[in-house]
């Protein structure tokens, strides 16, 4: 297998099925769906429905509902950065080589672009009904609903920015339980999302969700390390975006209460961990083992 041929080819049916349902910019609403488009056409690793796909081949593959909600994380996701970027939040001007979608809509449409794709990413997934051929499908379906919804929300993603904001302030205690349950749900809750409503889809039994629920955790918090790590040790020309920003934000991370040093040695030992669940099932998909290893030790 040539891993790099093989991932533009992935990569580029996962920006055909983003195209396929993105809103067109028309009527009074254009200007916030013409924002959503941009901050989605911006590009980057596709990670999230890239995992959600493979995750789903690595048990059999699934129906066609699965395009549905690998449009509807990656809008999440989206939605997250455009916040993230926001002055309020983390001021960055740069996100993926180009300008945040607040420096060139501003901020007030900015907002609603996210609120937009967040609710449009709903809208999206529950089309996988219209999809759903059996009783059985019906029901991987709204399985897989309930893991977005919660893994998206105040339990998972949005539970971990609260932390992450609340930990830059001078009077909150920094520990090691709240750097790991920011990263756990900051970052990894939407990985998770993707590999299990990839792994349910397909049919998987709980206990081989259970399991990749593990491995994506595993590899959120060595994605999230590795990005900290890079923040630090990289440069804005390649990594698209502004380095030193934690820093600058006062912002609680693994590298800062830890060292680089250590910090590489977690995300080796996470790594291991999560490419040996992958392993361990009765079938092997050589691409999402690749793929792992390749995002936990990415340069940019």
């Amino acid at each position: 297998m040539n891993f790099k041929e093989e991932l533009e080819k992935k990569t580029g049916e996962v920006e055909r099925i983003l195209g396929a349902y993105l809103p067109k910019p028309e009527g009074f609403q254009s200007k916030v769906t013409e924002a959503m488009n941009y901050a989605v056409s911006a590009g980057g690793k596709r990670l999230r429905p890239l995992m959600m796909q493979e995750s789903a081949a690595l048990f059999g593959g699934a129906g066609e509902g699965l395009s549905c909600f690998m449009a509807a994380i990656e809008f999440i996701h989206t939605y997250s950065l455009i916040h993230d970027d926001l002055p309020a939040l983390d001021n960055d001007d740069y996100r993926r080589g180009r300008k945040t979608t607040h420096v060139v809509y501003g901020e007030d449409i900015a907002v609603i672009a996210g609120d937009g794709l967040l609710n449009y990413a709903y809208e999206t997934a529950f089309r996988a009904f219209r999809k759903a051929v059996t009783l059985e499908d019906y029901e991987r379906t709204e399985c897989a609903l309930n893991i977005l919804g919660r893994k998206a929300g105040v339990y998972g993603m949005v539970g971990g920015q609260c932390a992450d904001l609340l930990a830059e302030k001078p009077e909150t205690a920094v520990t090691e339980e709240l750097l790991l349950y920011i990263h756990k749900n900051k970052t990894a809750a939407l990985i998770q999302a993707a590999m299990t409503i990839g792994a349910v889809l397909a049919g998987a039994d709980e206990k081989a969700v259970a399991q990749m629920e593990r491995c994506a955790e595993n590899i959120g918090v060595a994605f999230q390390i590795q990005d900290d790590i890079l923040d630090v040790t990289s440069s804005q020309e390649v990594l698209g975006k502004p380095t030193g920003s934690d820093e600058k934000n006062h912002k609680l991370t693994y590298v800062a209460m830890h060292g680089i040093e250590e910090s590489k040695r977690q995300v080796k030992a996470l790594s291991e961990e999560a490419v040996g669940i992958l392993r361990g099932f009765p079938h092997r998909n050589a691409f999402l083992e690749a793929l792992v290893e390749q995002l936990i030790y990415r340069e940019k």
